[in-house]
């Protein structure tokens, strides 16, 4: 039966995260705490806005309503990547060879691996950021679709269009493949290939949550009574085809979703706080913890597949051992 290691904090969890085998947990008032040998905090940003851990998993990217972004290590050390004025960093994303992307307004910057920063404007607000696998390429939500740009080379974006407000971005595993979360209760995707559209509609809430399962056979999503599992199984992607519904609930939303490091196995959480391990393969469902006293924000798996970190809007964080 899976454990649960509680920790009550006070506030939005904006990120739980795995930094070093330490999970760390960024709330929206600035402050990361971990559970090292105790309950430890730094306090990073005067209001966090976004947080993601960086590729080597070492330690965690975060945007802050005080024009910052800061790279927070597994000790606590808290270091200031850039300052742009008093503009709200609303997204920001880790990239390969310690590469870090971030937005506020209009306005992208790529802090590339050699230290220099590169701005880069654009016509409408950037919502959402999010690096390619390969390569140093980038792809920014925006409104009426996404553009993908290489800030280390000259050149032209690729522009992709779509009607409607983009508000978020990923990659899948492959780099073949680009999804974003739309305002109108759907995803949207392009086979970067050729251009191919890819709807996914139907979703009766926004998405928040997006994770890709390890190979990238899969994308799960939140925004509905379940889990729904995009294939990815095809050069085509989910074209013409149906997803899967993992961990229906009729009376509670999902509202964050983390695949697992090497299976095809999705830790789903809920509005009510509930979460619950599916998987892909046959359905089969495990109860990880019970309802709690607000909606799930943030989970994620430790490198071994064996913890989930998870946070909640209400603050009520911690640590799941999925073995017990």
């Amino acid at each position: 039966m899976p454990t649960v290691a509680p920790l009550d904090l006070e506030g939005h969890c904006v990120a739980a995260a795995w930094l070093g085998g330490v999970p760390h947990f960024a709330l929206a008032d600035g402050s990361v705490h971990r559970l090292d040998n105790g309950h430890k905090s730094v306090e990073a940003h005067d209001g966090l806005l976004a947080a993601v851990p960086t590729e080597d998993g070492r330690q965690l990217v975060t945007g802050g309503e005080d024009g910052r972004v800061c790279l927070v290590s597994a000790d606590g050390t808290v270091a200031e990547v850039a300052k742009v004025g008093r503009k709200w960093m609303n997204a920001v994303a880790a990239g390969p060879r310690g590469a870090v992307a971030f937005a506020s307004g209009r306005t992208a910057w790529v802090k590339l691996p050699d230290g220099s920063l590169k701005e880069i404007a654009h016509p409408r607000s950037v919502e959402g950021i999010a690096f390619a696998p390969k390569g140093l390429r980038i792809a920014v939500a925006r409104y009426n679709g996404a553009t993908l740009h290489f800030p280390a080379a000259a050149g032209k974006p690729v522009e992709l269009e779509w009607a409607g407000a983009h508000t978020a971005a990923t990659f899948s595993p492959d780099g073949n493949f680009l999804v974003t979360a739309m305002q109108e209760n759907a995803l949207h995707g392009w086979k970067l290939a050729d251009g191919k559209h890819m709807r996914m509609a139907g979703y009766p809430a926004k998405v928040k949550s997006m994770s890709w399962s390890a190979k990238g056979r899969w994308l799960a999503s939140s925004g509905a009574p379940a889990a729904i599992c995009w294939p990815f199984l095809t050069k085509d992607g989910p074209i013409g085809k149906a997803p899967v519904e993992l961990g229906t609930r009729g009376d509670a939303m999902v509202t964050a979703v983390a695949c697992h490091t090497t299976d095809d196995i999705v830790a789903i959480g809920y509005a009510d706080g509930m979460v619950l391990a599916g998987r892909i393969a046959d359905q089969k469902e495990v109860l990880l913890r019970r309802a709690g006293k607000g909606a799930v924000t943030s989970m994620a798996w430790d490198a071994e597949g064996r913890r989930i970190a998870f946070g909640t809007e209400t603050g009520d964080c911690g640590v799941i051992d999925v073995a017990g």
